[in-house]
């Protein structure tokens, strides 16, 4: 089994989880989160990344939960990342 899943096989794992857990196109936003790793691990740190993709999910669920929700959260935490200084 590999180390590291390649870019192009995140549609596959992106399907599983949605299968497992019953979701629906629009509540894996694959291109949305890894933007939001992307921001996080420039503007604070690498470390915050995945953290950080976590906050944004447990404050779009506290919300709701919708995809609306969950941009918002990520749109948020991306600016804090873009304005954050170490």
């Amino acid at each position: 089994m590999a180390e590291h899943l390649p870019p192009e096989a995140l549609d596959e794992w992106a399907d599983a989880l949605r299968e497992r857990f019953d979701l629906g196109p629009d509540d894996v936003p694959i291109s949305l989160i890894l933007d939001l790793a992307r921001d996080v691990s420039v503007g604070v740190a690498r470390p915050a990344a995945p953290f950080s993709a976590y906050v944004a999910g447990l404050v779009a669920g506290r919300a709701g939960g919708s995809p609306e929700e969950v941009r918002s959260a990520v749109q948020a935490i991306t600016e804090l990342a873009a304005g954050w200084r170490s």
